[in-house]
C-alpha cells in the first residue's frame, strides 16, 4: 500500500512537471463610458483590472512573446497575460495607454485602414497610433476594412476569394509598416470568424491569427485560432474575468470538425474532442452551449468526448466552451469552439 501511495505521488508530480503553463490574453474593443456596452469597459473598471494584474504579480507579456512560445513549443512563466484591443478606437488612446504606460504593461492594437483612414466611428488617426507605436505598442493587422472575411462576392470561387484576402491582408500589413515601422504577420479576425480554408491561407503567409472563441493560449492552441477571452459588458465582471485570469490551456490532441464554418444544414453539429487526460477530471468536465446553457459530454472512451447542440444554432456566431478542474492546479481548462453558419436561404446575416 504504502508503494502504491509512493508511485501515486510521483505520477502526481510527473503530471504537474509536464502540465504546460498558458497565457491569458484578454481583447478589449472601447474603454468608455458612452459606447455600447457590449463591447466596452469603462475607464474605471479597465483601471480596477489592471491594478489587480499588478496587485496579483500577473506576468503581463507581449504577444509576440505568446506566439513566440507556442511555435517554439515552449511553455510560458507562470501567471502570464497579454493584453490587445480590437479596432483602435481613440478611448484607448484617451483612457487606456495612459494606464498601461503607468504600469509598463505591453499591448497590442488590432487595426484596420479605411475605418481609419475615413475617420469611422471614433477611430484614432494615424498620427496618434505612431506615438502609441513610439511608446511601446505594437500594431497589427485587421484587415483592410475590418471585412467578414469567410465570406465569398457573388459568384466568387474559392481561388478569386483566396486570391481577394490575400491582397487584402498584404495590403493592410504594408501599409501599417509605412506609417509605424511595424510588421509582426499577426492577424485578428474581424467578428472573430475564419474557417480552414483561411487558416491555411495564413499559415501559407507566415501569419498568425487570434479568434473571439474563449480559452487559455498554450502549447494546444492553433497558431491561426489562438483563443482570447473578450473583456466587455457581462464579461466585464470582476469575478467572472479572475476565474478567466487563472484559466489553463485545455490539451486538446484533436477535434472533429475542426472547421468553424457550417453549412445551412448543419444546426447542431456534433464535435468530438479527444485530451490529454492526466491532469483533468474528467467526471467534471462540463460544457455551455451559446443560448442553450450547460450540457454533460458523453464521453465514448477515457480521453474522448463528444457534445452537440440540444437545439438548433442560430444563424450567424455560436460558441462551444467547455472547462474542466486540473487535478493538480488551481484553476480550470479551459476550450472553446467558434462556429458560423448562414441563414437558412444560404446567405449571411447583415452586420
Amino acid at each position: 500500500m504504502v508503494l502504491n501511495r509512493v508511485l501515486w505521488l510521483i505520477g502526481l508530480l510527473v503530471a504537474f512537471i509536464s502540465t504546460a503553463q498558458a497565457a491569458v490574453i484578454l481583447q478589449y474593443h472601447h474603454v468608455s463610458e458612452t459606447s455600447p456596452a457590449v463591447t466596452s469597459v469603462t475607464p474605471a473598471q479597465f483601471k480596477q483590472q489592471m491594478q489587480y494584474l499588478h496587485d496579483q504579480h500577473f506576468n503581463v507579456v507581449p504577444l509576440q512573446q505568446v506566439i513566440d512560445a507556442i511555435k517554439a513549443g515552449e511553455d510560458l512563466p507562470a501567471n502570464s497575460v497579454a493584453i490587445t484591443f480590437d479596432d483602435g478606437y481613440r478611448s484607448i488612446a484617451d483612457n487606456a495607454a495612459p494606464v498601461l504606460q503607468q504600469y509598463g504593461y505591453p499591448y497590442t492594437l488590432f487595426v484596420a485602414i479605411e475605418p481609419i483612414e475615413k475617420g469611422f466611428g471614433e477611430m484614432m488617426d494615424w498620427q496618434q497610433l505612431k506615438q502609441l507605436a513610439a511608446n511601446g505598442a505594437t500594431i497589427a493587422n485587421h484587415s483592410w476594412g475590418h471585412e467578414h472575411l469567410i465570406r465569398r462576392l457573388d459568384n466568387e470561387s474559392e481561388q478569386q476569394w483566396l486570391a481577394r484576402i490575400k491582397d487584402n491582408l498584404q495590403r493592410t500589413e504594408t501599409t501599417i509598416l509605412q506609417h509605424t515601422g511595424q510588421s509582426v504577420k499577426t492577424l485578428a479576425y474581424p467578428y472573430g470568424e475564419y474557417n480552414t480554408a483561411l487558416q491555411q491561407l495564413l499559415q501559407q503567409m507566415g501569419y498568425s491569427a487570434l479568434g473571439q472563441q474563449s480559452g487559455a493560449a498554450g502549447l494546444y492552441s492553433p497558431l491561426t485560432a489562438i483563443p482570447r477571452f473578450p473583456v466587455a459588458g457581462a464579461y466585464a465582471d470582476m469575478d467572472s474575468l479572475k476565474v478567466k485570469l487563472h484559466s489553463l490551456n485545455m490539451p486538446v490532441l484533436s477535434q472533429t470538425p475542426s472547421n468553424p464554418e457550417l453549412s445551412v444544414s448543419q444546426t447542431q453539429p456534433e464535435l468530438r474532442v479527444k485530451l490529454d487526460t492526466k491532469d483533468i477530471r474528467t467526471k467534471e468536465l462540463a460544457c455551455f452551449i451559446q443560448g442553450q446553457g450547460k450540457q454533460l459530454p458523453t464521453w465514448v472512451d477515457s480521453d474522448t468526448f463528444v457534445i452537440r447542440a440540444v437545439k438548433p444554432l442560430p444563424a450567424g456566431r455560436s460558441r462551444y466552451n467547455c472547462t474542466a478542474p486540473s487535478k493538480i492546479k488551481s484553476g480550470y481548462y479551459w476550450f472553446s469552439q467558434a462556429w458560423v453558419r448562414p441563414q437558412a436561404d444560404g446567405q449571411w446575416l447583415a452586420e
